[in-house]
């Protein structure tokens, strides 16, 4: 066998015990006693799980337990909510979450940003502008969303703003 040949045969072997082990998944034994504890009620069907399911949550349970108290209760009433919608409510999240994920990242900071902004605002402000936002037509609030970005564009320095001003 050629030193080529042997390499090669090393190499196909170590990717096929690599894809191996990543099939795996985590064996229950394998987590933290911390772990074990919070998902006691995966216990019993942990093993018939798919191996990057598990790897999923052992990694959803590390998060939980590195929360603080508030982000944990924050983390419950989005789950509750998330468990009050309908199917086609959770799907219509998932497409936004997948749009959102599409864009730059300089537009999703500026979502965020706009986000933290409104929550910054007092409640009834807040309920202020959802009732008037929810009074618009569907062509305003697509009028709204294009005003918005191209504003956004002028002060990113981009094209497509609105021309300069004559002197």
């Amino acid at each position: 066998m050629t030193k080529l040949n042997r390499l090669l045969t090393l190499g196909c072997a170590l990717v096929l015990f690599a894809g191996a082990a990543h099939a795996q998944g985590v064996a229950w034994e394998d987590l933290s006693d911390a772990q074990r504890q919070v998902l006691a009620g995966q216990a019993q069907h942990w093993k018939d799980l798919d191996p990057a399911r598990q790897e999923q949550i052992a990694r959803g349970a590390q998060r939980w337990l590195d929360m603080n108290g508030q982000d944990r209760a924050a983390a419950r009433d989005r789950f509750q909510t998330w468990q009050s919608m309908t199917p086609e409510q959770r799907q219509a999240a998932r497409d936004r979450y997948q749009q959102f994920r599409r864009l730059p990242p300089e537009q999703r900071q500026d979502i965020v940003d706009a986000y933290r902004r409104f929550q910054s605002l007092p409640p009834e402000q807040r309920s202020a502008l959802r009732q008037r936002y929810r009074q618009l037509t569907p062509e305003q609030r697509q009028a709204l969303r294009e005003r918005r970005l191209q504003r956004q564009t002028l002060r990113q320095g981009g094209a497509g703003g609105a021309p300069p001003r004559p002197k």
